[in-house]
């Protein structure tokens, strides 16, 4: 007899999920289906405007949902309001009140509830204890660096104990360096607190760096779900492919294949025949590896600019020249043929003014 498997329990669940801002214009995000595991780190990913955070809004219930389903431990959330859901977001902006201390930001949800001020204070200080701001929680966001203010803003967010985690960009507004310490810190939340994380980014390397599943999203539809380490290396389609980086997309007989740059060959010109003819164009030097940049000599434009990344040693035991022409092939097992991908739909509308953009700190009182 065959095993029954039994899917993952799913925190969230979203059902032929669809957003219109006016009828018959193209969908901002149109009919989606998506499983995100309860206890998971999910990460939406992809360019601006493909709809990755509007399907953060209509989770959270700050945006109206056209049609479909949203599913929160098997309950229909769809028409509930954000206060009701089981959520708490987190916005780009952090969105604290400037006026209140970090004690008085992080229990303004309890104070909304009607919770005694002793209570409410020992409860927030002792998220801010947990998060590593007790010594500042006397401190109002000015007197905060950025850093400080999303420590602030998630123990804001998880005074409500909720089930699911929202985020939106958190990390966009924080310096480089910052920016690398603060995953770590997220990820090290999630995971001790045992709670989803749903969070948007349109950055590929902190999708990589924080994600259990990524999903690919591109003109409003999902391109690819999976692991970081299953979409970086089996790539769906060309966009994957090409905005997860490191990929060159090559034209075959059998159709358009993706091979990662670090797994290209390449020779000189003089040594061989075989592989495709190309010209050095860039050679960007790394540190530990070398960028080459080239351009092939038979393909078609969308084609013709294709990479190859050399380790430093590899490099400076051959190293190549702008302008030098070369020989590039590759392994038949490095290669991965892509599908169709998603079609553009024709000029998209434009969401009304305010509809999507709409200004954090109110969003914020209409969660509490």
């Amino acid at each position: 007899m065959n095993a029954v498997v039994t899917p993952v329990p799913a925190a969230v669940e979203i059902v032929a999920l669809t957003k219109r801002y006016a009828p018959g214009t193209p969908a901002a995000v149109d009919q989606i289906d998506l499983r995100i595991a309860s206890g998971s780190y999910c990460c939406l990913l992809g360019p601006s405007g493909c709809g990755k955070s509007t399907t953060l809004r209509m989770i959270a219930g700050h945006e109206s949902v056209t049609s479909g389903d949203i599913l929160l431990d098997n309950r229909n959330i769809t028409n509930l309001p954000a206060a009701a859901r089981g959520t708490a977001m987190m916005f780009q902006s952090f969105a604290l009140f400037p006026h209140l201390s970090a004690t008085d930001n992080v229990a303004f949800s309890l104070k909304m509830k009607g919770i005694g001020k002793a209570e409410r204070h020992k409860r927030a200080n002792d998220l801010l204890e947990r998060v590593a701001m007790g010594h500042l929680a006397a401190r109002k966001p000015g007197e905060l660096s950025g850093g400080q203010q999303q420590r602030v803003a998630l123990a804001r967010a998880l005074i409500t104990e909720p089930r699911v985690l929202l985020l939106d960009e958190p990390l966009s507004a924080l310096d480089p360096f910052l920016r690398i310490q603060m995953r770590a810190e997220l990820r090290r939340w999630q995971k001790e607190l045992g709670l989803t994380f749903v969070h948007v980014t349109h950055s590929q390397e902190e999708a990589m760096a924080l994600a259990d599943t990524m999903v690919v999203m591109n003109h409003g539809v999902i391109e690819q779900v999976g692991s970081p380490h299953a979409v970086y290396n089996h790539p769906a389609s060309e966009f994957v492919a090409r905005f997860m980086g490191g990929h060159n997309v090559l034209d075959t007989p059998a159709g358009p294949i993706a091979v990662r740059n670090d797994h290209m060959r390449i020779a000189a010109a003089s040594e061989g025949t075989g592989g495709l003819a190309a010209t050095v164009t860039d050679v960007e030097y790394q540190g530990t590896y070398v960028l080459l940049g080239l351009a092939l000599d038979a393909a078609a434009p969308e084609r013709q600019n294709v990479s190859v990344l050399l380790g430093e040693a590899a490099f400076l035991a051959r190293p190549y020249a702008q302008g030098e022409p070369v020989r590039l092939s590759w392994a038949e097992a490095d290669a991965r043929a892509l599908g169709p991908g998603v079609k553009p739909p024709g000029e998209r509308a434009s969401a009304p003014a305010g509809a999507s953009l709409r200004d954090d700190t109110a969003a914020l009182a209409m969660t509490l």
